[in-house]
């Protein structure tokens, strides 16, 4: 007989902001975005208090300040962040070793098999919100469940400072009740194909066959299938491998002319190769995304049969794909971004230096 795993989500809530405020009093109570203060730029985190103005994380600045006009912007300041999140992970390490990273703010930790010895999946959950309340001064929301799928789900619901428990026996009632937009993989554009053909809720998802399901979503119509009965038999995976390090530019007004645009993508290379140093990184394909200022996408990539870890790697690179996006005065660039990612086994080296391509239009 299989045992029941008992997977715990935590989730610090909005866990830039509440740094800033526990480490500097004047700003508890406030609304405050922590981000810079420029046109272009967007909102990292934004308070609870923030919140209530509708004010979101990834939202353009300036629209947080017309909505909030008493927000508080805040540096952020990234360094302390990761520093209080190995403080938290800290504090999981005390209660089990199976613990998988989602992001610096949020974890799932199996808890089947646990250091404490103790039974109750909740009652871990409850001590470690406890232990981050009364030794880090923050405050965490926790989902409880027998598996990822619904303890994720089940950390929402709850916020700030909350916490829920799916068993296994009311799993069904509750994921019936569930909005699609809140199933794991379901996005905008998938949510509004779900509503074309009916679906709304859990309970409308699980009445549709898996064969319907895959002619529609392909691969991921067996993932809904299964999640609208209650099923995830994903493990919480202890071992993590980085698959690429990227960044991203944001340009302070558009761009069309060639100059400019070498200028902006050497100052993008300088600092992708600065964190690939960093972070002691090994890829061998370079990646570039452009997006227009009419918030269109392209990307552009390419593979070698070397490692792209420096300025005099990836620049040429990076020169090549760029040579392959289209831009004018009436087709400006609004963002560049890079990336490199993983190295290919070397089964598949002989293809080296082929180079893909997609548009993308986002929502």
């Amino acid at each position: 007989m299989t045992t029941e795993r008992k997977i715990i989500h935590i989730d610090m809530d909005a866990f830039f902001a509440s740094v800033e405020q526990r480490d500097n009093p004047e700003l508890r109570g406030q609304p405050i975005a922590v981000g810079h203060d420029g046109p272009r730029s967007v909102v990292s985190t934004a308070s609870y208090e923030a919140r209530r103005y509708g004010v979101r994380s990834a939202m353009p600045m300036a629209r947080a300040k017309r909505l909030c006009p008493q927000l508080v912007i805040v540096p952020g300041r990234y360094e302390v962040y990761r520093a209080v999140s190995g403080q938290v992970r800290g504090i999981f390490r005390e209660y089990t070793d199976k613990i998988e990273p989602l992001s610096i703010d949020e974890a799932f930790l199996d808890v089947t098999e646990n250091k404490r010895g103790i039974d109750s999946a909740a009652g871990i959950a409850q001590e470690i919100r406890t232990r981050i309340r009364d030794e880090l001064h923050l405050t965490a929301s926790a989902g409880v469940s027998y598996n990822k799928f619904l303890a994720k789900i089940a950390s929402d619901l709850n916020k700030p400072d909350g916490m829920t428990v799916i068993p296994k026996e009311g799993a069904l009632e509750f994921i019936s009740s569930l909005k699609v937009e809140q199933f794991w993989g379901v996005g905008p554009r998938t949510a509004e194909r779900m509503h074309y053909i009916g679906i709304f809720t859990g309970a409308d998802l699980r009445k549709c066959s898996m064969r319907h399901l895959t002619e529609v979503f392909g691969k991921m119509g067996r993932t809904y299938y299964d999640f609208a009965r209650g099923i995830d038999t994903r493990q919480v995976e202890t071992e993590y491998v980085r698959k690429s390090v990227g960044c991203e530019h944001t340009l302070e007004s558009d761009i069309s002319t060639r100059s400019t645009v070498i200028i902006e993508l050497y100052h993008t290379v300088l600092e992708l190769a600065r964190r690939i140093e960093n972070d002691k990184f090994e890829g061998r394909t370079l990646t570039l995304k452009i997006k227009y200022s009419d918030f269109s996408q392209i990307t552009r990539s390419i593979t070698t049969n070397k490692l792209l870890q420096t300025k005099d790697d990836i620049l040429p690179a990076a020169k090549r794909l760029l040579g392959e996006v289209e831009y004018s005065a009436n087709h400006p660039i609004r963002l560049i971004g890079l990336s490199v990612s993983n190295p290919l086994p070397e089964s598949e080296m002989h293809r080296a230096e082929w180079v893909q391509s997609y548009i993308d239009f986002k929502d």
